[in-house]
């Protein structure tokens, strides 16, 4: 079983590194893909402006904040409110289960990293780059932030040198996205102030709302539970790819597979409650939706109702 996840963990990381290279098409795909004629000389993609991945974080930020009283977004709410409520009551269990079910799959409880560059001191020094070293690992990997960094990243590189202004413009969605996600799910983090899991004082993690700054940042695992900023990230970033690439049918079945994946590997690992997850999902749903939705070249803005 080991050897086969040391197989298994450099095709699933190569897998998310090459997505820009998938994902590569002419400015024009998404009219091909409608079946919209366009002039060789047109471009569906306006180059993005400069920064503005940073000056759009507070319309994202207020946008999710206010989706609950848009019209049609009660259902929404509601729908997060039921189920969250549903999971937590039962979470403990839940959290019992998934650490069985590990045990019996052989899928390692501790995460393991092998540093591959370090900054300082080994014991004290900062480090910038560390590889799984087990499949739990990796899937813990996939919800970082950096990992959507990484593939914006890539995005961009291939739109400077090709001068593809579609890539350009997700590679600032994705950095836009991963900004406001974490400001947004920080902000709850601190509201709530939910234990994790491997801290637990009672059944189900105590809730200790409003942690002072200085607690926070001294025991963050005491307080950090809610929602999954790991979880959030990730639909973040398969939102904004399925959408800028609506032809590439697999990305939202292989980015839910893996949401899945990661959300049992936390569950497994005591990092995470399966009540931290509906929150979670919606606010990266409703980010990436925001974001691109504020695109010209879709046809219309985003509308709460929509479905997954």
């Amino acid at each position: 079983m080991q050897h086969l996840l040391k197989l298994l963990l450099p095709a699933l990381l190569c897998s998310v590194s090459c997505m820009p290279l998938l994902a590569q098409q002419p400015d024009t795909a998404a009219a091909i893909a409608t079946k919209t004629p366009v002039a060789a000389s047109a471009t569906a993609y306006a180059k993005p402006k400069p920064f503005a991945f940073i000056t759009n974080v507070p319309a994202d930020v207020w946008g999710i904040t206010k989706s609950p009283f848009q019209k049609g977004g009660w259902k929404g709410f509601l729908a997060v409110t039921v189920s969250s409520a549903v999971l937590i009551h039962y979470d403990q269990a839940l959290l019992e289960g998934a650490m069985h079910m590990g045990r019996q799959i052989d899928l390692q409880p501790e995460t393991s990293y092998k540093t591959l560059i370090n900054v300082g001191s080994k014991s004290n020094g900062i480090k910038i780059f560390k590889v799984p070293q087990n499949l739990n690992s990796a899937l813990y990997t996939l919800g970082e932030g950096w990992i959507g960094v990484a593939i914006g990243g890539g995005f961009w590189l291939q739109g400077r040198l090709g001068q593809n202004n579609r890539s350009l413009q997700t590679a600032s969605d994705l950095m836009e996205g991963f900004l406001s996600t974490a400001v947004v799910t920080e902000a709850v983090k601190h509201i709530t102030g939910r234990e994790s899991p491997f801290m637990r004082t009672e059944p189900g993690g105590k809730w200790r709302p409003f942690p002072s700054l200085g607690g926070y940042q001294q025991n963050t695992p005491f307080y950090d539970a809610f929602p999954s900023g790991h979880l959030a990230t990730m639909m973040t970033t398969v939102c904004i790819l399925a959408d800028d690439y609506p032809e590439m049918k697999w990305i939202k079945p292989l980015g839910y597979t893996l949401i899945g994946l990661t959300g049992f590997a936390m569950m497994n690992t005591e990092v995470h409650w399966a009540g931290d997850y509906p929150l979670a999902l919606a606010i990266g749903w409703l980010n990436g939706k925001i974001i691109t939705g504020r695109h010209a070249h879709h046809k219309q803005a985003f509308d709460p109702r929509e479905r997954l």
